[in-house]
This record gives C-alpha cells, sequence and structure tokens, in this order.
C-alpha cells in the first residue's frame, strides 16, 4: 500500500454507490494506490444505497484487506445529497475527499495534488480533472471527451468544481429535494470565508454516457440542477458565462 501515515492532515473518502458492483472494486483499489506525504486516510466510506447487484458484499471483502473501509447501507434510494449527509455524519475529520464510485485516480499522485492545496488554510474547496473514458469515435463518447475538455479549460480560467472534489467541513448538510451536491457544497464553503482553486494535475478517470439519448438526460439534469442553484443561492457555474464558454471552446 502506497499510503504514507502522517500526523499532519487526516481526511475522509466518501463514495456514494448504487448497484456498482463492475466498477466500485477498481474505484477504492485506485485509493490505495495513492502515494502521500503530510496526508493521513483516516476512512473510506461507502454508503451504498439498497444496492442489489452484490456491491456491498464487494465493498466487505475489501475492508477485510483494507481496514479503512467502512460500509454503511441505506435500506432505501434516497439520492445522493442524502447518501452525502451520511458519510458526513459519521466521519471524524475536517477534510472530505468525494471520490465517485464509478471513477479511479488516473495517477499514483493525484490525491496528493487533491489535498496539497489545502496547506493554505484559505482554501476550503479543490476541484480535480476528470478525464473520460469514452471512445471519441461515437457521437456520445466524442460528446463527452468535449464536455469535460471545456471543463478542464473553463476550470483552469476560474475553478469550475466537479467530478471529484475535496473540501473542509463546515457543517454542510446538504438538502435532498434537490442534486447538484458540488455547487450546493461550493456555496457552503465559500459563504465560510474560503476559495476555491482547482487542480488540474488531480486527475481522475470517469466514463460518460455511452448513448446520446444518456449524454441529453446527464446534461439536462446538470442544467435543471444549475438553474436551481441561480434560483436558491445565486450561485452562477463559471460555465454559464457565454464568454467565458466562447474562449474555452477556442
Amino acid at each position: 500500500m502506497g499510503i504514507r501515515m502522517s500526523e499532519d492532515l487526516a481526511f475522509t473518502i466518501g463514495i456514494c454507490a448504487y448497484n456498482e458492483a463492475g466498477a466500485i472494486e477498481r474505484s477504492i483499489r485506485s485509493i490505495f494506490d495513492q502515494e502521500l506525504s503530510g496526508f493521513t486516510l483516516d476512512k473510506v466510506i461507502v454508503v451504498s444505497s439498497a444496492s442489489t447487484d452484490g456491491t456491498d458484499e464487494i465493498v466487505t471483502s475489501l475492508s477485510k484487506e483494507y481496514p479503512e473501509v467502512v460500509l454503511m447501507r441505506q435500506e432505501k434510494r434516497e439520492g445522493k445529497n442524502s447518501a452525502v449527509n451520511c458519510y458526513l455524519k459519521a466521519k471524524d475529520t475536517e477534510l472530505i475527499v468525494m471520490l465517485n464510485a464509478d471513477n479511479a485516480f488516473a495517477s499514483e499522485h493525484s490525491l496528493q495534488k487533491l489535498l496539497e492545496p489545502f496547506r493554505d488554510e484559505k482554501v476550503g474547496l479543490v476541484g480535480g480533472h476528470p478525464i473520460p473514458l469514452n471512445s471519441k469515435k461515437t457521437l456520445a463518447g466524442f460528446a463527452s471527451n468535449m464536455v469535460w475538455s471545456l471543463h478542464h479549460n473553463i476550470a483552469s480560467r476560474c475553478p469550475k468544481i466537479g467530478e471529484l472534489i475535496a473540501y473542509r467541513d463546515v457543517g454542510i448538510e446538504l438538502p435532498t429535494q434537490y442534486q447538484s451536491d458540488e455547487d450546493f457544497i461550493r456555496v457552503a464553503v465559500e459563504s465560510a470565508g474560503y476559495v476555491s482553486v482547482y487542480a488540474p494535475d488531480a486527475t481522475v478517470y470517469n466514463r460518460g454516457p455511452e448513448t446520446v439519448s444518456d449524454f441529453i438526460k446527464q446534461r439536462l439534469r446538470v442544467n435543471i440542477g444549475q438553474s436551481i442553484m441561480v434560483e436558491k443561492s445565486n450561485f452562477y457555474n463559471p460555465s454559464r458565462d457565454p464568454r467565458m464558454l466562447v474562449e474555452a471552446i477556442f
């Protein structure tokens, strides 16, 4: 295991899972392949929301190999925000890393790069750099690669937080009637006086929709969530700035 113990900054990794038997092991193992210096992994809390495909059994088996892994099971599927609230109540550290169950760190140094900005006490939220695994030869795959390329180009100009994030605990409890978990967290952290930054070398592999129909549904959910953030918190995601979007495209 590459993780080195340290007395510096402890952190928890939270993973929300629903029927992720095909991906959860790769995701968890990628955590323990990380090389860390100055940071201590306390727990990996996996909240499984009524999974029925063997996800729970895989996590339980991995917990015997990695004692830091803890399974929390929700009997009913109540949405990602509810699952996030579960591990926030169970963690014991100020720093939290949110890793999606179907994602895996792309480099053995990704986690270090994600956590390093917290050495600055003004930093409260750090966003990572998602890299899609979809083939560019299909229409949906090309669209997914384009979206995450734009995400990177925008975030390099103005932090755009999504897919992989780390943040300080400021007493966050996410509203379960909405999604947009990363945006709600950002609003709470920045309202507490912290700043958000982008860590381009904190890379994580993700897989976007494989069909055009699923891609459209995903983008609709994202845009609905961003519209809610504008209405509820007057928070405008950088990607809603037409000038910034055009600059990122070019």
